[in-house]
């Protein structure tokens, strides 16, 4: 047996060993999920088709949807472990790919901690199979949500922050454009049925259609809503105080310090998920391990930690964390924790020397 088959066996052997359901979606799935979860972006990468009804489906991009979109429709809420090891399929830079990703998710463990501490020891060990002691980012959803929710600012503002956490040109853009836009005095809106008559009868006047593309409603409540944004001011002490956190990065010990200091500083109270943070940090052990404030994937359904693993040329191994958003988004009648990983196979047999 060659090394990458030994190592390839290894690897198998570890998913089995995780117990629960070993998992395998279909290879077509309806695209829509995706677009609405992940947006444009990610769109991009799939691999589409379209069916004589218009429908459009997608080859599998990825494990964690289907599986978990399927554990929603079977209704049951209890405990569930999949693990899984086969083909996805996307676009990059150099045309359509096909290439194998593993991993695990948890869902509805009894409890939260426990489960990233299982997801975090199994993508390590998937790791060491290929000799690789990883450089480690780790990143806290949950901790900047907590920091946000206490900031001082207008209520419409937080929900646009939170959105483009993760996304640092766009946070950037974001905050630039806070911090330049005057403090205005707040002028009264204007009446929302009134509004929509006016937009009606400019429609009508212009020959547009009042169905097709965005309704008058739709156009007043945004007309509405920007008007309110414009108005609503944040304060310059806030916008620091977000510069502040977001730049924080480096060994994980001397940037906790930093992020406390920072709570002190502003009378923050981020004390739940500053110990989260620091217990899983706990279980690391030998992992060069980086805590980065601005670190989450480009997915608003992840929730409190969130990590990649990188092998010893930046190339991101394994990638995970804590998604308890995601199982609400799908239809879950009530809170679910889950957690999970995937690994890209192929980067870590590319990491191997041959």
């Amino acid at each position: 047996m060659t090394n990458a088959a030994y190592r390839r066996s290894q690897l198998e052997s570890l998913v089995e060993a995780q117990g629960g359901c070993r998992a395998s979606p279909p290879l077509l799935l309806s695209a829509d999920p995706y677009f609405d979860l992940a947006g444009e972006e990610f769109g991009r990468r799939l691999l589409l088709t379209t069916d004589v009804t218009g429908a459009e489906y997608c080859l599998r991009p990825d494990f964690t949807l289907p599986i978990v979109a399927d554990y929603i429709a079977n209704g049951t809420g209890e405990p569930a472990a999949f693990s899984y090891l086969g083909p996805i399929f996307r676009q990059r830079d150099t045309g359509p790919a096909e290439f194998d990703q593993a991993g695990i998710e948890l869902l509805a463990q009894p409890d939260g901690d426990i489960a990233l501490d299982q997801v975090l020891t199994f993508a390590r060990a998937a790791l060491s199979i290929y000799g690789i002691t990883p450089q480690v980012t780790l990143g806290g959803v949950g901790l900047f949500e907590a920091l946000l929710a206490q900031a001082d600012m207008p209520e419409p503002w937080r929900p646009r922050i939170r959105h483009r956490f993760g996304h640092t040109e766009a946070m950037d853009r974001l905050l630039a454009r806070l911090e330049q836009a005057p403090d205005l005095p707040r002028s009264e809106q204007p009446d929302r049925d009134e509004l929509i008559e006016d937009i009606t009868a400019r429609m009508v006047s212009a020959g547009l259609s009042l169905s097709d593309g965005r309704t008058p409603d739709e156009i007043a409540d945004r007309f509405l809503e920007q008007q309110a944004l414009d108005a609503a001011h944040v304060p310059a002490a806030t916008l620091r105080l977000l510069r502040e956190f977001l730049a924080i990065k480096g060994g994980a010990l001397s940037a906790l310090r930093q992020v406390e200091a920072l709570a002190e500083k502003h009378r923050l109270f981020l004390g739940p998920p500053m110990k989260a943070i620091r217990r899983h940090l706990d279980g690391l052990g030998e992992a060069r391990v980086t805590f980065d404030a601005s670190f989450s994937p480009r997915l608003d359904y992840y929730t409190g930690i969130v990590f990649e693993m990188r092998g010893q040329g930046g190339t991101v191994l394994a990638s995970g964390g804590q998604y308890d958003r995601l199982l609400e988004r799908l239809g879950a009648k009530a809170p679910i924790a889950a957690s999970g990983c995937a690994l890209w196979v192929d980067r870590l047999e590319a990491e191997w020397p041959k």
